[in-house]
């Protein structure tokens, strides 16, 4: 019987990017339902990677290396233009690291975001602005790997209760953004009761600006405010990190940051508008900071019950003081008596 699903995912996944070093990145690659195990190998852009093969610490019985070779460099790869020119991209004209755009994300516009930010501000009033601002920066590892990478592989049988085994098969190396993004991964599965390999694949990807959405889109004086992660404009592997914040202050429950793919503001006050809110999505690829702006309007219903005892507030105050002068001349009268 051959296999009956095959499966590749990223392990320890979603996991933050680290900026100022490497870090190992491994492949999971499952095949479930095959009688007898079927064999797993991976390839990097349509070219079978050569591996170190080693026994991975959880194997059980049946799993095991098939013996170390020598690991072959994706020369062609190395040598890709559009990776190269990004790499050298990271350099200033002098050689030295250039700086990156969230150091200064405010400074960092674009054309069209600078054209749309001068329409906003020739609106005739921003209580009729709904758009929310949004700034996207990206941030690039700020080393660049001199060495060829080593990927090492390993596998393990677990056998099932219907007589097939299930396959997991790991691919491992020292992750390279530079020359790892936009590179397709694809596991590749051979089994005798298959005519052709049984194949999936997916390509490594940096976050590129998540797609936000605030509702509601006209926020009020006491709303519950949420600002929900939609989406990318490309798909994203491995699966991001989200991290939100508030720019030059903390959230409005008082912690400094929240995880997660929604922020859920409860009670907005109407302190809060025009407040910055900053979304960060990473990955082992790459980090993307996404900006988007509050605006509060004001709550009509909570200005009619404020007002409402603010009316009768003077009335209390004029009483009270007819009150206290009646009692200082009654005083004195007493007292003259």
């Amino acid at each position: 019987a051959p296999p009956n699903n095959i499966s590749v995912s990223a392990e320890n996944c979603p996991t933050p990017f680290s900026r100022y070093q490497a870090q190992n990145f491994t492949l999971l690659c499952t095949a479930k339902g095959g009688k007898p195990a079927p064999s797993v190998y991976f390839k990097r852009d349509g070219e079978l990677i050569e591996v170190i093969s080693y026994i991975h610490p959880s194997a059980e019985d049946g799993g095991g290396s098939a013996g170390v070779r020598g690991a072959r460099p994706l020369i062609s790869r190395d040598l890709d233009d559009t990776k190269l020119q990004r790499s050298l991209s990271l350099l200033d004209p002098e050689g030295r690291p250039a700086r990156m755009f969230t150091e200064s994300p405010e400074r960092r516009w674009t054309p069209g975001q600078h054209t749309q930010g001068r329409q906003q501000q020739e609106q005739p009033s921003p209580a009729t602005e709904v758009i929310p601002e949004t700034v996207v920066s990206r941030e690039f590892p700020r080393w660049v790997q001199s060495t060829d990478p080593l990927y090492y592989f390993s596998h393990t049988h677990i056998s099932q209760s219907d007589g097939s085994v299930l396959v997991q098969a790991r691919l491992t190396w020292t992750l390279n953004p530079q020359l790892d993004n936009d590179a397709m991964f694809s596991c590749e599965v051979k089994h005798p009761a298959l005519s052709m390999p049984m194949q999936t694949e997916v390509t490594l990807a940096a976050p590129k600006g998540p797609k936000l959405l605030m509702t509601p889109t006209r926020a009020k004086v006491g709303d519950t405010v949420r600002i929900t992660v939609q989406g990318f404009q490309n798909e994203v592997f491995p699966e991001p990190l989200f991290t939100w914040t508030r720019v030059g202050g903390r959230l409005l429950d008082g912690s400094a940051e929240r995880d997660g793919k929604e922020l859920i503001l409860e009670r907005v006050p109407a302190e809060l508008n025009g407040s910055m809110y900053r979304c960060t999505a990473q990955n082992p690829l790459g980090s993307t900071d996404t900006h988007t702006r509050l605006i509060v309007f004001e709550n009509p219903a909570m200005m009619k019950n404020t007002h409402i005892p603010n009316n009768g507030a003077p009335r209390v105050d004029v009483l009270g003081l007819i009150w206290m002068v009646l009692a200082l001349v009654l005083t004195v009268t007493v007292e003259l008596t």
